[in-house]
């Protein structure tokens, strides 16, 4: 029971909408063993948001994945910022154009109001990256990290 029900926060998303984000991310995720996170908030505090997102990517332990193919996708919504950071294994398998290339994407989807397909389409191509580079072994992958939206202030 919250006892100031009237400074009730807004969801970013409604529940189906951010469970079809989490189905992208299991299902980016299904074929590889990288590793693919969502953070999402409402002001971006750095003028660049590529800097913020490598603070929470570093934040959460991203880095810490055994092949260093850990994904963070970035959205500050009011402030319409937005960032994909890639740990260093998955980075030079496909550079700097790959990840300007998804963001496009999502800024193109987010013209239209379209938030989550924008972040489950960009988590989709980003998880085909991995699937290309860092192919599920069923032997020795374990999901390491959470699949769940990571919602800041």
């Amino acid at each position: 029971m919250a006892i100031f029900p009237f400074f009730k926060k807004k969801a970013f998303f409604s529940a189906g909408e951010n469970q079809s984000v989490v189905d992208a991310v299991r299902a980016a995720e299904k074929e590889t063993s990288g590793e693919v996170r969502v953070y999402v908030e409402s002001r971006c505090k750095f003028v660049d948001p590529l800097d913020r997102a490598a603070e929470l990517f570093f934040g959460l332990k991203m880095d810490q994945t055994a092949e260093r193919n850990g994904v963070l996708v970035y959205v500050a919504i009011k402030d319409r910022q937005l960032a994909i950071f890639g740990d260093l294994g998955i980075h030079q398998k496909v550079g700097d154009a790959f990840w300007q290339k998804e963001v496009e994407k999502m800024l193109t989807e987010f013209n239209r109001e379209n938030y989550a397909a924008g972040i489950s389409r960009v988590v989709h191509n980003i998880g085909e990256a991995l699937k290309k580079h860092f192919p599920y072994n069923g032997e020795t992958d374990k999901n390491e990290l959470p699949d769940d939206i990571v919602f800041g202030r």
